[in-house]
């Protein structure tokens, strides 16, 4: 009778080639729709305003797909002033990416 086969990866780093692969996440935190003349007319210093408020979760995308929400937050010690989100819903990857 011959050996068992053992068929699990024993490094799962190792189990899909794509895993080390880095990706883009783009972090949005609102929307703005202004006319073109009023786009045009921006200079230095004006404001533009968002549909969000400071408190309201962003959204994380990978491409088009929406993958996560959270809060934006800013680092403390070495990272001081650094810009970071904590994810606060993940969505469903496993079948959502397909």
């Amino acid at each position: 009778m011959p050996e068992p086969v053992e068929t699990t990866p024993t490094n799962p780093d190792n189990a899909n080639p794509f895993t080390s692969v880095p990706i883009e996440i783009m972090v949005v935190v609102g929307k703005a729709r202004p006319l073109i003349r009023e786009l045009v007319g921006l200079g230095e210093n004006a404001v533009l305003t968002l549909d969000k408020r400071v408190e309201d979760p962003v959204e994380l995308y990978v491409g088009d797909k929406l993958v996560a929400r959270g809060q934006l937050e800013e680092l403390d010690g070495d990272a001081s002033g650094q810009l970071a989100v904590r994810l606060t819903e993940i969505s469903d990857l496993q079948h959502g990416l397909g």
